[in-house]
């Protein structure tokens, strides 16, 4: 593996951030859409995390000075809720903790496009996650349909590149084969399971495991890759045996509950 393909990034480096986070337990404040906060907490507690709704103003800071890692999704947001993103945001930086922004929906709608875009240039953050029309909607595309992608990761990754080096940060391109870049280092992840998308909050839970890894290493593409490997690889053992998307939201949970290190490094498909 060059290093232009993602040297650093192997399944057994991202079964170790895994092991990690299980030792660990660290705290995850998610400041995210009102769509997915259960399914998003619950998918946090399986695979070894402490999540934290939080979402005022008030609060959002000084939860955000302690949390081992910090999510912001646009899913819902509100403009009270975007003023606590700011605190969160602003208040992480300061602290030296990692944040984390999905941008659900930048593109289309006008304003959560232009508060991603403050949002990235008032802190950068150690990892931006979205799906391949939102990145590309970041780099001044048009963006997709709503919150549904209506572009490959492929050609989201000249953007998530520019992106990666404008902010010095990771972006995490989701698809059936995951691209992650920080500018300089590019991986694909080829796990996953095409009941994914069809359960809501998927992508959005993906966000707090990236928080969630990204609370216990210092490399954020090992970080957003081992949320992608965690998330894709339990899909695969969960979709055995589901009659469709109801049962496996259910199973998804129980299979990241039971999924362990040896068996990500095992099924981890790095390109």
């Amino acid at each position: 593996m060059s290093a232009r393909q993602g040297a650093g990034v192997s399944p057994g480096a991202v079964a170790e951030v895994f092991a990690g986070l299980r030792g660990a337990v660290p705290l995850v404040h998610c400041l995210t859409n009102v769509v997915v906060s259960q399914f998003t907490a619950n998918m946090l507690l399986a695979a070894g995390a402490a999540p934290a709704m939080v979402h005022s103003a008030e609060e959002a800071g000084a939860l955000a000075r302690v949390a081992g890692g910090v999510l912001v999704n646009l899913g819902t947001v509100t403009s009270l809720t975007a003023e606590a993103m700011r605190v969160a945001v602003k208040a992480a930086a300061g602290a030296g903790r990692p944040w984390v922004l999905d941008p659900v929906g930048v593109g289309p709608l006008p304003w959560r496009t232009g508060l991603a875009h403050e949002l990235l240039e008032s802190a950068p953050p150690a990892v931006v996650r979205g799906n391949p029309s939102e990145i590309l909607a970041l780099d001044g595309g048009s963006g997709g349909r709503g919150v549904d992608s209506t572009d490959a990761p492929e050609a989201a990754l000249a953007a998530a590149t520019a992106l990666a080096r404008r902010y010095g940060c990771v972006v995490a391109v989701s698809g059936p084969v995951d691209v992650l870049t920080d500018g300089e280092r590019v991986v694909r992840l080829a796990n996953g399971h095409p009941l994914l998308p069809l359960v809501t909050g998927t992508g959005c839970a993906l966000g707090a495991l990236v928080a969630a890894c990204a609370a216990v290493t210092d490399d954020a593409l090992l970080a957003a890759a081992a949320a992608t490997s965690v998330l894709n690889v339990a899909a695969e053992d969960a979709a055995d045996g589901c009659a469709g998307p109801g049962s496996f939201a259910v199973a998804l949970i129980d299979g990241l509950y039971a999924l362990g290190p040896d068996r990500l490094a095992e099924a981890v498909n790095v390109r």
